[in-house]
């Protein structure tokens, strides 16, 4: 196996775990063709090559791209590698446990009103005040992949009622028996409706696109705590942000948003009932070492022919 790595020719590293690098980063000229010369000896890829142009024109022999993300059905698309010749194997489940501990994070942030706590011991004031529990509320979680599997596994240790929202009830069950009920899409506003929580974590489709609209969030029960580590397209933000203002959405941890970086004049910024993360819920210190584990493993069983092993494969047809 002959390995090309030219670092000089990659995004410099923002910080650990960054696969991206700054939006404005360019080569020049002359890395260009270094790069495109690099390229056109592939026939592995370990991740997605920046720039629209589709792969396979840079990458004549590629059979194989191992990404860092779990949610690169658009790009895949974008870059026509959704072809049955080339297998996409992704980071699926590599970011189920950083993300659910950032929802419940959000959860316990605004339910044992650490805002308040913290105001408090600025000003040093000694308030006795009742808080609420996680125990009996009712979590609804729209996407029961890998990552809504672990969120159900930890609402369930604290005690919390769990409604799963999909669109394979028979996968979802066999995959996690902590989901105490579990829904088609046709029944998602009805599920809304007894929230006491909402965690969106499912791919963005067409489908899922836009899903979480006016409607969807009028029917939700008042004083809902939403949070959202799925793609800020799956929700209207603009109809969020009005019921984030008139107090129908009690508090929201978000993750993603319609525009990354979100904009500088966005009201979301400055709402005391609203967490901005960056887009970086999922990224930890031990990402690098959980993906390289999956590539190796992958690696293995593509150089011993045995292709039907590789896992978490793509499936382009779905998108994730």
């Amino acid at each position: 196996l002959r390995v090309l790595f030219r670092p000089d020719l990659l995004p410099p590293r923002r910080y650990v775990a960054d696969h991206t690098g700054p939006s404005d980063w360019v080569r020049t000229n002359e890395q260009q063709s270094e790069w495109e010369a690099m390229l056109l000896q592939a026939d592995v890829l370990w991740d997605l090559p920046k720039g629209s142009r589709p792969i396979l024109d840079l990458c004549p022999n590629l059979k194989w791209v191992q990404t860092t993300s779990a949610g690169v059905g658009p790009q895949v698309k974008e870059l026509e590698l959704d072809r049955p010749d080339v297998i996409v194997t992704t980071a699926s489940g590599v970011h189920a446990g950083p993300l659910t501990e950032f929802v419940f994070a959000v959860l316990l942030f605004h339910t044992k009103q650490f805002a308040n706590l913290q105001q408090w011991q600025r000003v040093k004031t000694w308030t006795r005040f009742c808080s609420g529990e996680l125990r009996d509320q009712t979590l609804v979680i729209v996407g029961p992949g890998r990552i809504g599997s672990e969120v159900a596994r930890i609402a369930n240790a604290f005690g919390m009622n769990v409604i799963a929202v999909g669109t394979r009830p028979e996968v979802a069950r066999d995959r996690n028996p902590d989901f105490s009920e579990f829904v088609t899409r046709d029944g998602l506003e009805m599920s809304l409706a007894r929230a006491d929580a909402v965690v969106l974590c499912c791919p963005i489709t067409p489908e899922t696109a836009g899903m979480i609209g006016r409607r969807q969030i009028a029917s939700m029960k008042a004083g809902v705590v939403l949070i959202n580590i799925a793609r800020g397209a799956v929700v209207d933000e603009e109809a969020m942000i009005e019921a984030l203002e008139s107090g129908a959405i009690a508090f929201a941890g978000l993750d993603v948003f319609q525009t990354e970086p979100l904009p500088l004049d966005s009201p979301l910024w400055s709402m005391p009932n609203v967490i901005v993360n960056p887009h970086s819920a999922s990224t930890v210190v031990s990402e690098n070492r959980r993906v390289t584990d999956i590539f190796l493993a992958n690696m293995e069983r593509f150089l011993d022919g045995r292709i039907d092993e590789m896992t978490p494969v793509l499936d382009k047809s779905r998108g994730y």
